[in-house]
């Protein structure tokens, strides 16, 4: 009987690890199949310049323009683009059969968003929780609820 891999993927917006679960019973291997660290600058930083003035369209007054885009977002959008993309990859390779995701709310809304639909079809489980800073030994405590550990 072939082994059904299984990753699973936790991330927020600029961290990232894939841990490999070979079936039920079996645990999740210790060693990350993949880790990602995207920029994680303060919006200070990334927004370190003053914004251009601009006259007003009719009178005589000046007022800052006002950023389009949050660069902060774009640069998260960025980066799960980028997570998304090796899933892909490794899917389009036959590295895993199963992909459970577990990331917050908002970075599970821009993961979905941007994961391709061969990647879509292999996602079992999605847990809305930010498990980043959980040891690999403490996942299988919290995953109990969208896969058999």
């Amino acid at each position: 009987m072939r082994k059904i891999n299984t990753w699973v993927l936790v991330a927020d917006a600029a961290r990232a690890r894939i841990v490999l679960n070979e079936g039920p019973g079996r645990g999740l291997d210790a060693t990350p199949v993949r880790e990602f660290a995207g920029p994680n600058a303060p919006a200070r930083e990334i927004m370190a310049d003053r914004p251009g003035r601009t006259f007003d369209s009719a009178g005589m007054g000046r007022h800052a323009k006002e950023r389009p885009t949050d660069p902060k977002l774009v640069e998260q959008r960025a980066f799960l683009a980028e997570v998304a993309d090796y899933l892909e990859q490794e899917a389009k390779r036959g590295a895993y059969d199963r992909l459970v995701i577990v990331a917050p709310p908002k970075a599970l809304g821009n993961l979905r968003a941007v994961l391709a639909d061969g990647v879509r079809a292999k996602v079992t489980g999605e847990l809305n929780k930010d498990l980043t800073n959980v040891p690999i030994r403490d996942l299988p405590d919290y995953l109990g609820a969208v896969m058999a550990v």
